[in-house]
This record gives structure tokens, C-alpha cells and sequence, in this order.
């Protein structure tokens, strides 16, 4: 299995978008202190996300017909790792060029390729992903919100929770079970396009620990669908989502959420001239280098066609892992300087981070959903 996860480099072309995004960054996110853009993930900017679309940064790896710049997944490694890192809020529309543009693409119609693609690339179009539910978590295949047939369309019932953003997106593609019952598991899943502006859609925004509200739970209650709202073939989609979940797990994404804090920390470390934190700090730099190569690494998959899912599972569940540990590390470090003086803004950063931080492993398949992933990879299962 890790003969297909070799060590791959960005090429030259594709490192060279690094000056022009990293001015439009700094354009926008100057000034910004760090616990703010520690929310990069939530960060909802949509005025900076169209400034990313006119600027030619967003739909990069989508072909030219339907508005994309047609460069390929480097490219937007590239541009996706100094949006993170800077911490550039990114949340607008995130999920709609990360996935639901590439998802259309792949499984949709013509229709609806030119119905969504050229305004998610303008970032016009803002997406959420509708798969978790109550009572089902990680677990895809237990869907029970039902899309029925009917004479004109589909009619959806049933409940999304852990929606990101939902309050603030156009459009969901949620996985719906079309056919069968849950005990069915993989079999007669589909997914759907939902205008979230549809009678019958009630969105209601969920506060969490760190008091921002950026998931919601969704609720439909008769909404009734046209016929073209599917994607793909009726009872494919729990292929589709497979497909689609690589892309939200094997990328840059999954390494950097916690960079802006460790930054912060690097910097009150040379502020307060200590040396003592040179072992901890090599730990971070080996653990983000050896996380990057792996996701180039998948990139390069990517890049080939490919769909890297066990690769792309290794990858999130090492990433997370980091993520995870990073602000525990920092704020044990710190606890160990209780006469040391910690700036406000390192520490909201570091509280923001921590309280954020169990979430990581959540998002995009927990980890134990993941390590199944890897172990039926390994022929264990």
C-alpha cells in the first residue's frame, strides 16, 4: 500500500503563484490578530473569497470552459498552504472549491456543470456538505433523511447536523438515502443539490465551546426537488462521497490549523529571549515537515487522476493528531513559565485553539471511522 505514497515535489510553475496570493493576503488579513485568524477555517469572509475568484485563486484545478484556471492540484496546494498558514479567512467558500465544484464535475450533468461551476470559481456560489446526522455521527452509512421520488422531482425529509456554515450557504449536497433502509448500509444512497432558500428548509445555527456558531442543523420537512437535483446515478452515492472525501482529507488543510498559534508562540518565545523550548519546537518543524511531504504526496495522486483514500485517511488522522497536540504541548510550555509574560493575544489564541481543538478529529470522518478506513486498506478487515 505505501508503495503508492511516494515523495513528490511542487513544480516550479505552481511554487511561482506564492508572491501574488501572499499580497492578497496580506492585503486583506494585516492587521488581524491572532486569535482571529486562528479561526481561518471559520473565518467567513465573502467579500475576500470573490477577491480571491476576479484574482484567478479559486477553482484552479477546474477546466477553463466553465470558468476554472485548468492548473491541476499542485496549484492549489500551493494556494490553499498560504491561506492556512497565514490564517486568511477562507470559510465562504472553502467547501464549494474544495468539493462540491470538483463533485460536480465529476458525477453531474452538463446542466449543472454550467449552472454552478463558474460561480463557485467566482465565488458566487457558496456550498455546504449535508452527511452527518443524528444519532449517526461518522458513521455515513446509517442515513435516514429519505429523498422520494415523485411525479415532479424528489421530496426530502429528515434532519443534517454538523453542517458548516450552513446559515450562510446558497446550496447543500447532502447524501440522501433514495431507496432501501439504513440497515441496507452502502445501497441505495444518492446525493442531491438543496437551494437552502427551498420551503421547508429550516436552518438553525449550533454555538460551540469557543461561543462562535459555525456548524447548524439543517432540517427539511416536505421540500420538494426537481428531477435535475440529483447528482450522479440514483444509488451511487455513497461512491461519490468516498470520492469526494478524499479531496477534504488529503490536502494542506489537515496540518495547519493550529500553525497560527504555533507561530505566536515562536514569536513570544524570541520576544522574551528563551532558548530552552529548542527540543519542542524541532518536534513541531519534523512533525509539519514529515505531514507535508505526505500530503504532496497525495497530491501528486491527485494529480494523476487518482483517488487516494486510505493515503488521504493516513494523512487526516496523522494531521489531526499534530493538530491536536500542538496547543497542549504550548500551553503545558507556558504553564512551565508561570513568571513569564504571555501577551492577551497569544493568549486567546492558545484558549481559542484548545477549545477548538477536539473538533479536528471530527470533521471529515472521525478517527476511528478513519483508521478502518486504513486498516481495510491493509486487507485487515
Amino acid at each position: 500500500m505505501f508503495d503508492t505514497l511516494t515523495l513528490a515535489a511542487l513544480p516550479p510553475e505552481d511554487e511561482a503563484l506564492r508572491p501574488q496570493i501572499q499580497a492578497l493576503i496580506a492585503s486583506h488579513v494585516a492587521g488581524l490578530p491572532a486569535d482571529r485568524r486562528a479561526r481561518s477555517w471559520q473565518g467567513f469572509d465573502a467579500a475576500f473569497s470573490r477577491a480571491l475568484g476576479q484574482a484567478g485563486f479559486l477553482g484552479l484545478t477546474l477546466p477553463r470552459a466553465y470558468g476554472g484556471q485548468e492548473r491541476g492540484p499542485f496549484a492549489r496546494f500551493v494556494v490553499v498552504e498560504e491561506l492556512l498558514s497565514a490564517g486568511a479567512p477562507v470559510a465562504a467558500h472553502w467547501i464549494a472549491d474544495r468539493q462540491s465544484a470538483p463533485l460536480i464535475l465529476g458525477y453531474g450533468t452538463e446542466e449543472q456543470r454550467r449552472a454552478y461551476i463558474p460561480r463557485i470559481c467566482r465565488g458566487e456560489a457558496l456550498f455546504c456538505i449535508g452527511m452527518s446526522e443524528p444519532g449517526s455521527g461518522s458513521d455515513l452509512a446509517s442515513v435516514r433523511t429519505r429523498a422520494e421520488r415523485t411525479n415532479k422531482g424528489w421530496r426530502v425529509n429528515g434532519q443534517k447536523i454538523w453542517t458548516t456554515n450552513a446559515m450562510h450557504s446558497d446550496y447543500m449536497i447532502a447524501l440522501l438515502r433514495t431507496s432501501g433502509t439504513p440497515e441496507d448500509r452502502h445501497a441505495g444512497l444518492s446525493q442531491l443539490i438543496i437551494d437552502l432558500k427551498a420551503p421547508g428548509v429550516v436552518v438553525r445555527p449550533i454555538v460551540d465551546l469557543t461561543g462562535d456558531a459555525h456548524f447548524a442543523e439543517v432540517f427539511f420537512d416536505n421540500v420538494e426537488l426537481p428531477v435535475e437535483a440529483l447528482i450522479g446515478g440514483e444509488g451511487e452515492g455513497w461512491k461519490q462521497v468516498t470520492a469526494e472525501l478524499a479531496f477534504e482529507r488529503s490536502g494542506p488543510e489537515r496540518i495547519y490549523s493550529s500553525v497560527v498559534l504555533l507561530d505566536a508562540w515562536i514569536r513570544h518565545l524570541q520576544a522574551v529571549g528563551r532558548r530552552d523550548a529548542g527540543v519542542l519546537t524541532g518536534r513541531f518543524m519534523a512533525e509539519i515537515a514529515t505531514l507535508r511531504a505526505m500530503s504532496i504526496a497525495c497530491t501528486a495522486r491527485l494529480a494523476l487522476g487518482e483517488s487516494p483514500v486510505v493515503e488521504a485517511s493516513i494523512v487526516k488522522d496523522r494531521g489531526t493528531t499534530f493538530e491536536q497536540d500542538l496547543p497542549v504541548a504550548i500551553g503545558d510550555d507556558l504553564a512551565a513559565h508561570p513568571d513569564e509574560l504571555v501577551s492577551d493575544e497569544l493568549y486567546r489564541t492558545l484558549l481559542y485553539v484548545t477549545h477548538i481543538a477536539p473538533s479536528f478529529s471530527l470533521r471529515g470522518g472521525t478517527r476511528e471511522i478513519l483508521r478502518g478506513i486504513i486498516a481495510r486498506g491493509m486487507g485487515l478487515r
